[in-house]
């Protein structure tokens, strides 16, 4: 007999037991891992800058990374289930949610929408068990939110070889990824491709970028290609525009939203337990007035926040879901987390900017993911786009 899962305190209207009794026990295998393994030592990798590799195995074992692939999942799952899932890792560590949203969702997404079947089959297994790390280059130094028109970085074909130069910004988990994902421009037809580049490749340098001050587990890396020699089966053969590669985004942009809600869980919870322990004036600060409110209004933001990700997750897995859609996610659900982990903060007072009492690490993590996957105001167009039928980006 299996048990299901006991649910999340922050889960005030019970979505999780929209997941199948398998999918439970999945969430189940991930929450026991990350309480064990990760919550431990988060602060004190978070503090240095440092991404903890041995982790990776084990983080694998559970089944959570590659799980949309028939190549790389365990057992049969839903969008619901990934985006659950997405929350259990990131309400404990949002860097170590970046890098599973990393090599699972951008990474792997690349490979399995572009990719022939043979390099499904070459790589996908292979990173579903955490043996291939994989990172995603789209983002360079002059090029954010305008990447479908202003990439910079090249691709020259010279036969059954093609050539890349350029620079690429802000790129998780390439500072030790096994392979990358490098978005370029066809300089024959102005279209934008995908090369997957081996980490040892001549002419591909990552550096990794210091002084951070959000998602500093994170390995961000600068990358510069110069001459950098690919061949041709290493080129995704299904993508041939920019299009193509929007096919790529817009579930990564879902599994954002998911992961933004996990950052709110997870100060929410924390500042849940420092309310109740916590006393002033001769008892506990979750006995006053101002601090339910904080609390309740908290509540109330994760639980709309959570039900616009079930609601997009349902249409993901119906096939109904358009890029609008994960869009308004996106922004909505981010800009959800930004107030609640803020909120929570001031009910720990000075307390709240010191990593032991648990909220100062979401605090600061989720100014990052307000910002990648499509910025606030990127995403907020796109819906306007929908909207109006009239594009505003320039």
């Amino acid at each position: 007999m299996t048990t299901a899962p006991t649910g999340l305190d922050a889960d005030f209207y019970h979505f999780q037991d929209l997941l199948t009794p398998v999918e439970q026990e999945a969430a189940l295998r991930i929450r026991d891992f990350m309480e064990r393994e990760v919550r431990p030592i988060a602060d004190d990798y978070w503090e240095r800058a440092e991404f903890p590799h041995h982790l990776i195995p084990g983080i694998a074992a559970t089944g959570v990374i590659g799980t949309m692939w028939p190549e790389s999942r365990t057992f049969e799952n839903s969008a619901l289930f990934r985006g659950w899932a997405a929350v259990e890792i990131a309400r404990v560590d949002a860097s170590f949610a970046t890098f599973v949203g990393v090599t699972s969702g951008l990474a792997m997404g690349a490979i399995g929408v572009g990719g022939s079947d043979a390099q499904r089959a070459q790589w996908l297994p292979a990173m579903g068990r955490g043996e291939v790390i994989g990172a995603f280059g789209l983002t360079e130094p002059l090029a954010g939110s305008d990447t479908a028109r202003g990439l910079r970085t090249t691709a020259t074909r010279r036969g059954d070889t093609w050539i890349l130069d350029g620079a690429k910004r802000w790129i998780g988990n390439a500072t030790f990824a096994d392979i990358t994902l490098i978005w370029a421009k066809d300089i024959d037809d102005g279209q934008v491709k995908g090369f997957v580049v081996r980490k040892d490749t001549p002419g591909f340098t990552p550096a990794k970028i210091e002084r951070k001050q959000s998602l500093r587990g994170v390995q961000n890396a600068d990358i510069t290609l110069e001459g950098v020699e690919v061949p041709e089966t290493d080129r995704l053969q299904r993508i041939d525009s920019f299009k193509d590669l929007a096919g790529v985004l817009g579930p990564t942009r879902i599994g954002v939203a998911w992961e933004a809600m996990g950052i709110a869980v997870g100060a929410y919870e924390a500042a849940v337990r420092y309310a109740k322990e916590r006393e002033q004036f001769g008892r506990p600060i979750a006995s006053y007035q101002l601090v339910q409110q904080k609390l309740a209004e908290s509540l109330a933001d994760v639980t709309a926040g959570l039900a616009v990700c079930v609601r997009v997750s349902q249409m993901d897995d119906a096939g109904t879901r358009r890029d609008e859609h994960a869009a308004m996610a996106k922004a909505f659900c981010t800009a959800r987390m930004r107030e609640t982990v803020a909120r929570c903060r001031e009910v720990l007072g000075g307390n709240g900017i010191q990593l032991d009492h648990g909220v100062a690490r979401f605090f600061a993590d989720a100014e990052a993911v307000y910002s990648y996957e499509g910025t606030y105001d990127m995403n907020t167009l796109i819906v306007g786009r929908a909207i109006t039928g009239h594009q505003a980006f320039v």
